[in-house]
């Protein structure tokens, strides 16, 4: 089947969110823990695009002049703190439900955001181009890694990042990760994730260097029960962050 026919798209993937979509912001609801989460996201985001653009994360909008693409943005939870660092963002999400919910979030809190219910495959077809593309939380939900990985990397622009977040395929994933988190704890709605679509990180680096992507960093995430909170750790094991950078040549 040649590419240009071909999906990532997993159909119930996104009726699943969709159905969850109300719920993105609020803290307490369904996505509680992709609000614990998010700090740690965005310090390293935070940290890693200052470095590598040379910006000074204390300043007040240190990402002006840089275009992010947040792809499977959901309700937005990373879109408006970077719109609000300056960014020129846009958003996508094959969601419509999650980008209606979006849109008046950001509406609400007066914060100038692109969002858009299409595919990653539709925005590198119309040849868009970004400085930043977050990838975070999406590549165990897609149908085809491989496909989605390089048609988010065709939208890097030389000299530009990408950052993938995403869980490991591990045992100790499969009980932290699903069984504690979904069927235990129950942080997430059961059926969240599926252990045979999480993404070890040999995997996608190797999807990442087949589309012409660099690995520059790497960390692992890990929850501290004592503090109630999440930290970066060299633990890869459950949940872990990679960047990866186009060569400017």
């Amino acid at each position: 089947m040649a590419e240009a026919q071909r999906t990532t798209i997993d159909t119930a993937e996104v009726e699943r969110f969709s159905a969850m979509a109300a719920e993105w912001w609020n803290p307490n609801g369904k996505f509680r823990p992709l609000h614990k989460f998010n700090p740690i996201r965005l310090a390293y985001i935070r940290d890693q695009v200052a470095a590598r653009f040379g910006r000074d994360p204390r300043e007040a909008r240190p990402f002006q002049g840089l275009h992010f693409l947040d792809i499977g943005c959901g309700g937005g939870l990373l879109c408006e703190p970077m719109a609000r660092l300056g960014a020129e963002v846009v958003g996508v999400d094959p969601s419509e439900n999650n980008i209606e919910v979006a849109r008046l979030h950001a509406a609400e809190s007066r914060v100038n955001i692109d969002y858009r219910a299409t595919t990653a495959e539709a925005l590198a077809d119309a040849g868009e181009k970004f400085d930043v593309v977050l990838n975070m939380e999406v590549v165990e939900h897609v149908a085809d890694v491989g496909l989605f990985v390089s048609r988010c990397a065709e939208m890097v622009k030389p000299g530009g990042i990408m950052f993938v977040a995403t869980i490991n395929r591990t045992l100790k994933a499969l009980g932290l990760a699903i069984v504690g988190a979904e069927y235990v704890l129950r942080w997430l709605p059961r059926g969240t994730h599926q252990y045979g679509k999480l993404v070890r990180p040999d995997e996608l680096e190797t999807a990442l260097a087949h589309a012409g992507m660099a690995i520059i960093d790497r960390s692992g995430v890990t929850y501290n029960p004592l503090a109630d909170r999440w930290q970066r750790s060299k633990d890869m094991d459950v949940n872990y962050m990679v960047l990866a950078e186009k060569p400017a040549g």
